[in-house]
Parts: structure tokens; sequence; C-alpha cells
């Protein structure tokens, strides 16, 4: 919505050509707020006028999971001479699992055992020495079947609603098993924790690599994967086709968004290609050039979501533009004066 006011004033600036005023910021100012852009999410948000935030790192350290009320476990044993008790087991195991109660499941042949608070290492290890009190040989085995409150949500482009979690899990594995399709807007994604947003580029974890990124992720955290549209810019002006352009990263070249704009045809002004960034009350106007655009690389040049990218009309072009507006005119004049002279003495 934030295009609208500003479509206004382009224009009336399309009628008189580039924006002149003395307030104009050029190529170098371009190129100084580009390598902010590539710095990353929260850097191009802190251009956008927000605060500043860091990832804690010891987000990144594993921590100890351990087994909480409501927790539904999948356990199974073996000892090869009492089926029976390996059946009971099992069936129980793979149809509803054992469900944490009070800190505490029920298993065929055994009491109550009380788990609550201990790893999955631990908790097999005390269900395996209660059963070889009573059956010798026994082996025992268990995962996680579901847990209430341990898992990570997902919602947005993904596969999968949720994913458990263990205390080491990371956010690149959750991603992984969500399957996010290709075109997703990682910049417009987010990740959430006891209700707070938490400062991750999805981008640069995904399409970078950068692993410092990769925290681990707990039990109620909340990811958010948004649609390829959720951050554009516009194209204006003398283009193939004015359109607006999807950044899924955050970011584009403005070389590409000309490109998939169709390129300046020769009635544009190559000498005045403009970017408006910023608030309609005090908008930031860079004025650069084709020769710029050539020559510079890529990750100089770069536009951020908001961005409108305006090439104006070579001067011959607005005045043949007004002579083709004025010719219908001329021929309806010269009909009416040909019609009158039928009628003067």
């Amino acid at each position: 919505m934030r295009f609208f006011p500003i479509l206004t004033l382009l224009a009336l600036a399309s009628c008189s050509g580039p924006y002149m005023g003395k307030d104009l910021f050029g190529a170098d100012e371009f190129v100084l707020d580009s390598y902010k852009i590539r710095e990353g999410k929260f850097s191009i948000l802190e251009m956008e006028g927000r605060d500043p935030i860091e990832l804690d790192v010891a987000m990144l350290d594993e921590y100890k999971d351990t087994i909480h009320e409501d927790d539904v476990l999948q356990i199974a044993i073996y000892n090869p001479q009492r089926k029976d008790v390996v059946d009971a087991v099992e069936y129980i195991g793979g149809r509803v699992g054992y469900r944490v109660v009070n800190g505490e499941i029920a298993l065929p042949d055994l009491p109550p055992v009380y788990i609550a608070g201990l790893t999955l290492e631990e908790a097999r290890r005390k269900i395996q020495a209660q059963y070889q009190d009573h059956i010798e040989d026994t082996e025992v085995f268990l995962t996680y079947k579901d847990r209430i409150l341990r898992k990570v949500e997902l919602a947005g482009l993904v596969s999968l609603s949720s994913v458990p979690v263990d205390g080491k899990i990371r956010l690149f594995d959750v991603l992984s098993k969500a399957h996010i399709p290709p075109e997703a807007n990682l910049f417009k994604s987010y990740m959430l924790r006891d209700n707070a947003f938490l400062p991750v580029d999805l981008n640069k974890l995904i399409k970078e690599g950068d692993m410092s990124q990769n925290i681990i992720v707990k039990g109620g955290d909340k990811i958010y994967i948004a649609e390829p549209s959720a951050a554009t810019l516009m194209v204006m002006g003398e283009v193939g086709r004015e359109r607006v352009v999807n950044l899924p990263r955050g970011y584009m070249p403005l070389r590409q968004a000309l490109a998939e704009s169709g390129g300046i045809p020769f009635t544009g002004d190559k000498s005045y290609i403009q970017v408006i960034r910023g608030s309609i009350a005090k908008p930031k106007i860079y004025t650069l050039s084709w020769e710029h655009v050539i020559h510079l690389p890529n990750d100089s040049l770069l536009l951020m979501p908001g961005d409108i990218v305006y090439v104006a009309a070579k001067p011959i072009t607005e005045w043949n533009r007004f002579i083709s507006q004025l010719l219908p005119l001329f021929g309806g004049f010269d009909v009416i004066n040909k019609q009158m002279q039928l009628w003067l003495p």
C-alpha cells in the first residue's frame, strides 16, 4: 500500500521528466547503501527505521531435553523368552503410545515407572533395569511418538504443521523437514519464541549457508514461511512493461529489476534512472545512469523492499507525445473550417 501515494507524485513528474531537486543522491550514496543491504535482513530493517537487534550466540547451544507431562512415548522391548510381553508392549506402543501422566508411564508386567525430567536415554535405562528385575535379557527401545508442548509449529508455505524437538535439532533441519518451496519469501518469513521475534535471517541460512543463523529450536517455537509476493518493489516509467517485482531474498540488483521489466526502450532517458526509497514524507531519491548499471557490479547496486525504480522519458519523446495528442484536434479543426467555408458567401 505504500506505493500509491508516491504513484501520484510520479504521475505528475512524468509530465515534465525526472525529479531534479537539490536533495538528490548519486551513485556513490546508492553503492554505500547497497553495502548495507548486502549485510542481510536486519540491516535492511534498520535502514527502514527499525531498532537494531542481534542474535544471541547462546541460541546455538544444545540443551538437555527431558521428558515432560503429556509427552507420548513409543516403546518396544526384545526378549526371546517372553513373546507375550514383547507383543503386548509393541501393540500399545504402536497403536496409542505411552502417555506420561503424573510423571509416570504404565507398562505391561511392570509397576508405574516415574520418568518425568529424564532424557530418553535415562528413561530407557531405568525401564530396562526394572524389566530385567522381572525378566532377564530384556532390551528396551523408546522414542517420542508425540509431544504436546515440545515441538515447533510451522505455518505458511510448508508441508508440515509441526516438528518434534529434542534439544539437538536445529533450524535448518526443521526447515528441511518442512519442504519449503524455492519461491518462498525468506525475507518476510520469521520465527517467534515466547511471542517475540527472533533475529534469525532465514535467507542467509538457507540460500547462503550461514550456519551462524542455525539455532537450536525449542518447544513452543513458531515459524512462518511467507509467500513470494510478501516483499516487492516497483519498476515504472519508460521500461518494456511497468510491473511489481517480488523480492524473495529481500533485495535484488537494479540490473535484474530492469531486465525483468523488459529493459529500457529507445524512448527512455538512460541518463535518468531514479530510485525512490523511504516514506512519502521524506523519500530518498537516487539518480543513476545506464553507465552505472552496466559497469558497476551487481551487488553494488541493490534494491530493497518498497523501492520504486523510475526511468524518465527522453525530452523528444515527450514532445512527440504532445504532438500526437494535438494532431486529432488539428484534424477536427480542419473539418470544421471546411464546413464553415461551404456556408460562407
